[in-house]
């Protein structure tokens, strides 16, 4: 067995499991980050913060299904882990790496050190310190497997020394080993219980208004065709989560869009008149089901998941499937049986009249002319210029209502990703995503709220020629929470209470171009779609920043 340093070990480890890139702030395995440059491929992306550096190594994750490497010296772990709050909600697959206390120190007040170790409890699935050069084999195998294997998530693994530094410059005798199936997502497919397969195929065939909700985990699994193909096989409309948005074509014949709170009001309809709802890979929480307000209290629920304490949390089962998206989903395909299912030819009409209803009531918003821009325009605008194989990257708030709801996406190599938890992830999250399909056009939709959180990142995509499409939003206002505002103030807030929700109006293009980056200022409908053409050809990252109208609110979920 050779020996080595932990830095090469670990430069070689991650070469080995085909990473591309570690994002990182400075002072953190400082020999491995040399070992990188010499002995890989791999690339370093100094960030401008902790928190940035998780949510590179979050978009890049779900950008292509491999795990996100971030790292941080003592001081910035705090921060570290408040930003895997979104790779833990998002159930992304991200490894983090810090620095951690030395035993020979303890109770001594090393300077900038505290213990916090356990504040990654709460946000990974592995949470443990690394003390012996010896075990860093075991390990950090122990971190790609758990991160990948099952509900993918995050892990944490604390280096002895301030930047790790004591497993970084150690010897040992250590040798790399590869796990392939837990170099990506999913890790591994387990196969459902026959049984289970063959009630939910029953139940599926029998019911008379049958709807599908898909969650993550189709999108996690690749299960989209089955998914589509399950749904064609038995005439059952689909709604998605908003991880899932791109699982199933918008314009496809069963599909009623986004489920939940950031929804179409068609999907959120559709469940609430169904009379047995199947859950696919989706952990059933308050967004998807707006609270728990859908399906109605005492609908019929099948549910399919990998993690089988996510089976029957939130509502009772007639059936639950235990197992990996895409097998399960496979297995149900071949036990369904279409000529027994009842007639569904009003139900998938009421389901489509419903989607062509919508359309037509907001036909009117998404061309319009008006001057402050509305958002719906700008929504229909990126659909229409959307790339092929674009990937559309989402901020939360009203950037993933609007995105939700208003963005079609019609092309099968389409894709989106969207924040799952912090306001302000979308910036840092679309440049990792870029490092991971550095082929491939990816653009965020995101308000000028949540492009202030990392505005020093333009400057990192800049430097490291990450040439990602920014679409602002930009109304000078953190809008998503106006609407409980103005109730709570008895109406219309215009001109009215502004130091709780109002910013300064700023050009972010022309900020956007003291970095290096080319802005492009959009003040009438019409320059959109040309800002946008000229955005998707240009060779170096790029901030589109849309004047809108403050008082545009993205419509509210029903039910």
């Amino acid at each position: 067995m050779p020996k080595m340093t932990g830095a090469r070990f670990f430069a070689d480890t991650l070469q080995a499991y085909g990473v591309s890139h570690v994002f990182f702030m400075p002072g953190i395995a400082k020999l491995a980050l040399f070992e990188m440059d010499e002995r890989t491929n791999i690339q370093r992306i100094l960030t401008h913060g902790e928190k940035s550096a998780v949510y590179m190594a979050d978009g890049y994750a779900r950008a292509c299904g491999r795990p996100g490497i971030c790292m941080a010296q003592t001081v910035g772990t705090s921060n570290l882990a408040a930003g895997l709050r979104d790779p833990y909600l998002g159930c992304s697959p991200v490894i983090a790496i810090t620095g951690g206390t030395d035993p020979k120190t303890h109770y001594r007040n090393v300077y900038q050190e505290v213990e916090d170790l356990s504040a990654f409890d709460p946000v990974t699935k592995f949470n443990v310190r690394v003390e012996h050069v010896e075990r860093y084999p075991d390990l950090l195998r122990e971190a790609f497997r758990v991160a990948t294997s099952g509900t993918p998530g995050p892990v944490h693994l604390e280096l002895m020394g301030q930047g790790g530094q004591l497993t970084d410059f150690a010897e040992g005798d250590l040798e790399v080993i590869v796990d392939e199936a837990t170099t990506r997502v999913p890790a591994y497919r387990p196969e459902p219980e026959p049984g289970s397969i063959q009630e939910a195929a029953r139940l599926l065939g029998a019911a008379k208004k049958p709807i599908i909700v898909a969650g993550g985990g189709v999108r996690a699994s690749g299960a989209g065709a089955e998914l589509v193909e399950l749904a064609e096989k038995l005439s059952i409309p689909i709604a998605t989560a908003l991880n899932a948005k791109d699982t199933v074509p918008a314009d496809h014949p069963l599909s009623v869009g986004v489920v939940g709170v950031y929804s179409r009001e068609t999907a959120n309809r559709a469940v609430l008149d169904s009379d047995l709802v199947f859950f696919v890979g989706s952990k059933t929480g308050g967004q998807v089901t707006n609270h728990w307000k859908l399906p109605r209290i005492g609908t019929p629920v099948i549910q399919l998941d990998i993690n089988p304490e996510e089976l029957g949390r939130n509502y009772p089962l007639k059936v639950a499937i235990m197992g990996d998206a895409k097998v399960s989903l496979r297995k149900l395909i071949e036990a369904a049986d279409a000529a027994t299912a009842p007639s569904r030819g009003e139900w998938t009409e009421r389901a489509k009249t419903s989607v062509r209803e919508w359309y037509k009531e907001f036909e009117s918003l998404m061309n319009s002319d008006a001057v402050p821009i509305r958002p719906e325009r700008i929504c229909k605008e990126l659909t229409d210029h959307l790339p092929s194989d674009a990937l559309l990257v989402s901020d939360t708030g009203h950037a993933g209502m609007w995105t939700g709801g208003m963005v079609d996406l019609t092309e099968p190599d389409q894709g989106f990703i969207r924040c799952a938890g912090s306001l302000g992830w979308g910036l840092p999250a679309v440049l990792g995503a870029k490092c991971a399909l550095p082929d491939r056009p990816v653009v965020l939709f995101t308000g000028d709220g949540g492009f202030w959180y990392h505005l020093a990142e333009v400057e990192t995509a800049v430097r490291r020629k990450i040439n990602a499409v920014i679409l602002i939003n930009n109304n000078s206002a953190l809008s998503h929470g106006l609407q409980g505002l103005a109730k709570i103030a008895g109406g219309e807030l215009q001109s009215k209470h502004e130091f709780i929700w109002h910013y300064n109006e700023t050009d972010l293009a022309k900020v956007a171009e003291s970095m290096g980056a080319l802005g492009i200022r959009v003040e009438k409908p019409s320059e959109i779609d040309s800002a946008l053409d000229q955005a998707f050809s240009a060779d170096r990252p790029v901030v589109v920043d849309v004047a809108t109208e403050v008082m545009a609110m993205a419509p509210l979920a029903i039910g």
